[in-house]
């Protein structure tokens, strides 16, 4: 270990004895009363020594006030250098900062509350576009290999069947694709009953649709339901609303509706620029038109032999 290692651990004494030079600084910066017992300093470097204070700021548990004073070399007079508000090894600190975007949950949408989406979502691809040709992020687009294979064999075992075997199988295999080989089914007045649950716990009525941009019925996030129900009902897909996964009312809508708004990118600030190297002019005197009175004539006299 080096001498001036050795110099710069050990504390100045000048310095070190500076307690109540340093603590009167840290109650100049503070506000009256918080400012409470020395609790140790640390040597910074040579003839530099950092005093600690202890911090009775209410809501600033384990915080100490830095107090840094120094002294030049050969001299005898301590200096003050900085002083800053620092958090101890026990200090409560604020929770790391974390964007909106990434810190919003399924269910903290609110009445009246707005969620933009961005532009590029990826829950969402281009509705109707006037083209015969599915979307581009559509799940047909592109058939896999294996879908092909599946629609090949199905229709190779529909050909192989006999007439008399597709006829008494048409019947039943078509209602079976309906939904109708059930014994029972929703009477008029079970739909009725269902659809006045659904309105009332998530339609045009209820606070968070009065406060909506728009309805259910222009969000991208709304699944379509079949049947009758579709035309007055719906499923939310919209992981952030209060109706995700719950059949909603079309006249129903929330801050997360995928038209809302489009969230914009955020500017990126450009580097800052520090001039260390240019020096700003700063004149001594003012000009000589500036001023209430006239600057004299070499042949005036001024009043004085």
């Amino acid at each position: 270990m080096s001498a001036a290692t050795t110099r710069s651990r050990t504390p100045d004494r000048l310095c070190a004895e500076a307690v109540d030079q340093a603590r009167s600084a840290a109650e100049e910066a503070a506000a009256p009363g918080v400012v409470g017992e020395h609790v140790g300093l640390v040597s910074e470097g040579d003839r530099v020594v950092t005093h600690f204070f202890e911090c009775k700021e209410p809501g600033y548990r384990g915080w100490r006030w830095a107090v840094t004073v120094a002294r030049a070399s050969r001299a005898k007079l301590v200096t003050l250098d900085e002083t800053v508000l620092l958090p101890g090894s026990d200090a409560l600190l604020a929770p790391e900062w974390v964007p909106w975007s990434e810190r919003l949950r399924p269910g903290d949408l609110g009445p009246g509350d707005l969620l933009p989406t961005e532009a590029e979502d990826l829950r969402l691809e281009p509705g109707f576009t006037g083209e015969e040709g599915p979307p581009p992020n559509s799940v047909i687009a592109e058939p896999s290999h294996d879908l092909a294979e599946r629609v090949e064999a199905e229709d190779a075992e529909l050909t192989d069947r006999t007439p008399a075997a597709a006829a008494r199988g048409g019947i039943a295999s078509l209602a079976e694709e309906l939904g109708m080989r059930r014994a029972r089914v929703l009477s008029r007045y079970g739909l009725h009953l269902a659809a006045d649950r659904w309105d009332e716990a998530f339609g045009a009525r209820t606070p968070m649709a009065q406060a909506a941009p728009a309805a259910c019925v222009t969000c991208g996030f709304l699944v379509p339901m079949a049947g009758s129900l579709r035309q007055a009902f719906g499923v939310c897909a919209n992981e952030f609303s209060p109706a995700d996964g719950r059949v909603v009312s079309l006249a129903y809508g929330c801050g997360g509706h995928s038209e809302a708004a489009v969230m914009p990118k955020p500017p990126q600030p450009s580097p800052p620029v520090l001039d260390s190297l240019g020096a700003d002019e700063f004149p001594l005197h003012p000009p000589r038109p500036s001023g209430s009175v006239p600057s004299p004539t070499p042949d005036e006299d001024l009043g004085h032999s």
